[in-house]
């Protein structure tokens, strides 16, 4: 008996452990919206360039609809026998409307229909990921500007650096999620064009009108080389190393909340929305929404790494390996979509100990910088002399065990005989704070002009 999807070159229906290892249904159905949207502007576009009549094109189309809406209502039986999201579609068309159904596939091949539902898919995707990192930005602007001025140590090594302000800290990682929204952007762009036309990879001898139906499905243009149409993987390579980098940015804030809203350093507090419990120990709060997210990333990652391996090896054009691409795009988009929603959740609830951060924003002798400022600012004196100097007065008072607000005027002068009694004002970590005035600088009158600045930006895009 022929196999009915391969036509008479097949004489039998393949081997069970065949069908196993050969049907992609369970995962790439999620496609189907995407498949049939693509497979409307192709009978379309055939009957516009008369390859197929206005009347068998009417039938698909309506079959199409028939068929998207079974789908959408759960009324849909999907077979593994048919492989994948075209077959199951094609078949059920064709019950649906005849024999007519048969000429859909003209001027086509499953590996251009693959790749344009694929990038149809991964640029809706893409689009929803840009919409929330945007919500997630405009969640910590909001608390940015509210505690722009709130001071708490900032970190190198994982060591007290130098006074910031936790406004400042939040508007860090506004700015990496502003660079993650710009590489999906790019990423989105590269992506716009339409393989659909491009067949099996050699194109085809029908007339078809590749511009129509590029034009239809949103693309910018059809794509210019047959053969690079259907075998790269590209434009999800890139979303996926996108979708890493921005997950890493979430994970290393994560790691944040994590050691913020523990007891050693005790500066945020989640509420019970984004807390567990313990089975056994009744005092435990565990910041698991964050660690999720920490641990999450690894998927995204690994997605991205085995695309990578997967591709790494293909001759052009079309191989099955290349059937491997969705499962990893599909399970890293929904991954970070998940990160992102707990993330903007974090942002909105999270309550900073502000007395609690500016108590330890002196911790480890972190205005010493600013004591090697004045030195430069009001004697003169190179920065390397002035550093060296500097660490005599910190090794002073670590001698001591007192921080170096602790330090008098003639403690200064036994180090440095000009010190003035205008360097005890840069002890304090307020004064630190505020002098960081440059562009980009932490003083709170510049925190409090980015986060309007980006409350702005934000607000823009929603009227636009």
């Amino acid at each position: 008996m022929s196999n009915k999807m391969w036509g008479g070159r097949f004489e039998s229906a393949p081997d069970a452990i065949m069908e196993e290892i050969n049907a992609s249904i369970e995962f790439d159905k999620d496609l189907f919206r995407q498949d049939i949207t693509a497979s409307k502007a192709h009978v379309a576009m055939l009957a516009a360039t008369g390859i197929v009549s206005d009347g068998d094109a009417k039938a698909i189309s309506a079959g199409l609809d028939q068929v998207l809406g079974e789908i959408e209502s759960g009324a849909f039986k999907f077979s593994r026998a048919l492989e994948d999201i075209h077959m199951n579609v094609e078949s059920r068309l064709s019950e649906i409307v005849g024999p007519a159904a048969g000429r859909l596939h003209t001027a086509r091949s499953r590996n251009d229909q693959v790749a344009v539902d694929f990038r149809l898919w991964v640029r809706d995707a893409v689009d929803a990921l840009d919409a929330q990192i945007r919500d997630l930005q405009a969640a910590l602007v909001e608390t940015a500007a509210e505690h722009a001025g709130a001071v708490m140590p900032g970190f190198t090594h994982l060591q007290p650096a130098q006074p910031v302000t936790f406004g400042h800290h939040l508007l860090a990682l506004v700015e990496m999620l502003a660079r993650d929204r710009g590489r999906f952007r790019d990423a989105r762009a590269r992506m716009n064009e339409s393989p659909l036309g491009a067949a099996a990879l050699a194109g085809t001898s029908f007339p078809i009108d590749r511009e129509r139906t590029a034009r239809a499905l949103g693309f910018d243009r059809p794509t210019a080389n047959s053969l690079d149409s259907v075998s790269d993987r590209d434009f999800a390579l890139e979303t996926l190393a996108a979708c890493a980098i921005c997950a890493t940015h979430l994970s290393r804030f994560a790691e944040e909340i994590v050691l913020w809203t523990g007891p050693f350093f005790g500066f945020l507090k989640l509420s019970d929305k984004f807390s567990t419990g313990s089975s056994i120990m009744p005092q435990k709060r565990n910041p698991d929404a964050a660690e999720l997210v920490r641990g999450k990333t690894g998927r995204v990652i690994g997605a991205l790494s085995g695309l990578l391996v997967v591709m790494k090896g293909l001759p052009l054009a079309y191989s099955k390996d290349m059937q491997e691409d969705k499962e990893g795009v599909f399970d890293a988009v929904q991954t970070l979509s998940l990160c992102l929603a707990a993330m903007t959740g974090m942002a909105r609830d999270m309550t900073p100990d502000v007395a609690r951060m500016r108590a330890s924003a002196g911790a480890g002798y972190s205005t010493a910088t600013d004591i090697a400022d004045w030195l430069v600012r009001r004697l003169g004196m190179p920065f390397r002399e002035a550093h060296h100097v500097t660490g005599r007065v910190v090794a002073l008072a670590s001698s001591r065990g007192v921080g170096l607000e602790a330090l008098t005027l003639d403690d200064l002068r036994g180090v440095e005989p000009r010190f003035e009694r205008d360097a005890l004002d840069v002890l304090g970590v307020d004064k630190s704070v505020a002098s960081r005035t440059s562009y980009g600088g932490t003083a709170p009158a510049n925190v409090a002009a980015q986060a309007e600045r980006w409350r702005k930006s934000l607000a823009d895009e929603r009227g636009a």
